[in-house]
C-alpha cells in the first residue's frame, strides 16, 4: 500500500514540474550540442546508440556536413552504470540529475531518442529539436494507431483523466520522426501525429553496424559475455539459431507448443544451438532464464540486438521487426506464428497482412518447426522474396543511415 501511494504521488507530482519545462524554453541552446538517450534513460541501446557512436567516431565527416564545425555528441542517462561505462570508454556521458547532465540538457539544441524526449529529459527539453528514431520498423501498429494503447487511446473520460500526466511527458507529436523508406513514411507520420515534411527517410542507424567494417561498437559486460559465448559456438562449428519473439499476452503459449527436452535432443543431434533473445518487456524472462539444457542458450533481454545479430545463422521469427534487421544479413529464417489469432485480436494489430510482411515458410507445431529448420538451413528458397520485401521497408541497404541522419538534422538546424 505504501509503495502504491508513493508511486501515485510521484506520478501526479510530475504536474508540479511543468513550470520548469516552460522556463526551459528561455534557455539559449547550441546547435552543435546533440544529446542522445534510449529506453526511458535506462539503456545504451538501439538507434540512438549507433547514431551517437557515429557522431563521436566520425567527427571529421560530421564536421564537413556542418560547415567545418564539430558536433558534440553527449549521452544522457538515468542509469549511472551506463554513464560510468561510457566515460570509461572515453565517451562523453552524464547522469541526467547531475549538474553537468542538467546543464547540457539545457544547452543542447538537438534531442535524439528512441521512445520519448524523457529518454533524456522532458522537463528540460523546451526549445529543442526532437528527433525520434523509434525502436521498431512499424510493422505492428504503434502509438496513435494502436487501439490497445490506452494512454494514447483512452476508452472513457476516467481513463483519459488518469493517463493525462503520462501523455504530457510522452509529448506528441514529436518534432521529427525517422522512417526507413518512402513507403513507411506515411505510416510513421500518422502514428506520431506529425507531417510527412517532418519524417526523415534515412534508415536505421542500428543497421549500420551490420554493414560497416570501419564502425566500432563498444560492448558492456553482459554483451561481451554473450558475444564470447556465441564466438565459442562458432569455433566449435555449431549452427546458431535465434528465437527473437516480440512481447504479448499470448507468448506463454510457446511452452504449450514446444517440449523443450525434445527440442534440445533435436538440436544436439545436429550441432544446433537455440538462442532465446526475449523482448525487454517479456513476462517470460525468469522462465527462460531457468532453462538448463545443453543446446539452449538464453541471451539477456537487455543485450542490444545489433551486437549479436551477426552471429545468427538462422532466425525463428514471429512478429518482431528484428526480423527486418536480420534481412540485412541475407540468411535463412522460418516464421513461427503459433499464436497468430490471439496476437492480432488481443495484443496488437498490424499494418500489413502477415503473409505480405513475412515471406518465410510458416510453421505452427514443433514437428513442423524442426522439419523446416532441417530443410531451410541448407536450401534457402526465400532469399529473393526476402530481398523484395526488404526493398519495401528500406530504401537503402548501405550502412550510411547515421550519415544521412546527421545530414538531415544539420539541414533542419539551418532552416
Amino acid at each position: 500500500m505504501i509503495k502504491k501511494m508513493t508511486n501515485g504521488i510521484k506520478y501526479w507530482g510530475q504536474l508540479f514540474l511543468l513550470p520548469i519545462y516552460w522556463l526551459s524554453f528561455l534557455f539559449p541552446r547550441s546547435k552543435n550540442i546533440w544529446l542522445f538517450g534510449s529506453t526511458f534513460g535506462r539503456r545504451f541501446a538501439d538507434n540512438p546508440r549507433y547514431a551517437y557512436l557515429y557522431v563521436n567516431q566520425f567527427k571529421d565527416d560530421v564536421a564537413k556536413l556542418n560547415k567545418g564545425k564539430n558536433i558534440r555528441g553527449i549521452w544522457i542517462s538515468h542509469n549511472k552504470e551506463v554513464v560510468r561505462f561510457l566515460q570509461e570508454k572515453g565517451y562523453e556521458a552524464y547522469y541526467n540529475h547531475s549538474f553537468k547532465g542538467m546543464w547540457y540538457c539545457l544547452r543542447g539544441k538537438v534531442y535524439i531518442f528512441d521512445n520519448y524526449s524523457k529518454d533524456i529529459s522532458f522537463w528540460l527539453s523546451g526549445g529543442t529539436k526532437k528527433i525520434n528514431l523509434w525502436h521498431g520498423t512499424a510493422t505492428k501498429k504503434i502509438n496513435q494507431d494502436n487501439k490497445f494503447d490506452y494512454y494514447r487511446n483512452p476508452r472513457n473520460a476516467w481513463e483519459r483523466f488518469k493517463t493525462m500526466p503520462r501523455r504530457i511527458t510522452d509529448e506528441k507529436p514529436h518534432h521529427y520522426v525517422l522512417a526507413t523508406s518512402k513507403q513507411m513514411a506515411p505510416i510513421l507520420a500518422g502514428a506520431f501525429g506529425t507531417s510527412l515534411e517532418h519524417t526523415l527517410v534515412v534508415g536505421h542507424p542500428r543497421n549500420d553496424i551490420l554493414l560497416r567494417g570501419d564502425m566500432t561498437d563498444i560492448l558492456n559486460e553482459d554483451e561481451k559475455k554473450t558475444v564470447t559465448q556465441l564466438e565459442e559456438f562458432r569455433k566449435s562449428e555449431k549452427k546458431i539459431i535465434f528465437y527473437t519473439p516480440t512481447f504479448r499476452e499470448s507468448e506463454t503459449k510457446f511452452f504449450d507448443v514446444i517440449d523443450l527436452e525434445k527440442l534440445n535432443d533435436f538440436l544436439a543431434t545436429r550441432d544446433y544451438i537455440w538462442c532465446n533473445k526475449l523482448h525487454i518487456k517479456s513476462k517470460l524472462k525468469k522462465r527462460f532464464e531457468d532453462i538448463d539444457l545443453s543446446n539452449i542458450f538464453n541471451i539477456d533481454a537487455d543485450v542490444d540486438p545489433a551486437t549479436i545479430l551477426p552471429y545468427c545463422d538462422f532466425m525463428v521469427a514471429d512478429y518482431s521487426s528484428i526480423y527486418l534487421d536480420y534481412m540485412f544479413l541475407d540468411r535463412p529464417a522460418v516464421a513461427f506464428p503459433f499464436d497468430y489469432e490471439e496476437y492480432v485480436t488481443s495484443s496488437r494489430e498490424c499494418y500489413f497482412d502477415y503473409e505480405e510482411y513475412m515471406p518465410e515458410k510458416k510453421v505452427y507445431t514443433q514437428e513442423e518447426l524442426e522439419q523446416a529448420i532441417d530443410n531451410i538451413f541448407y536450401v534457402d528458397d526465400k532469399l529473393e522474396a526476402r530481398r523484395k520485401r526488404r526493398s519495401f521497408h528500406f530504401d537503402e541497404v548501405d550502412g550510411e543511415s547515421s550519415h544521412r541522419l546527421c545530414e538531415s538534422i544539420i539541414n533542419i538546424l539551418e532552416k
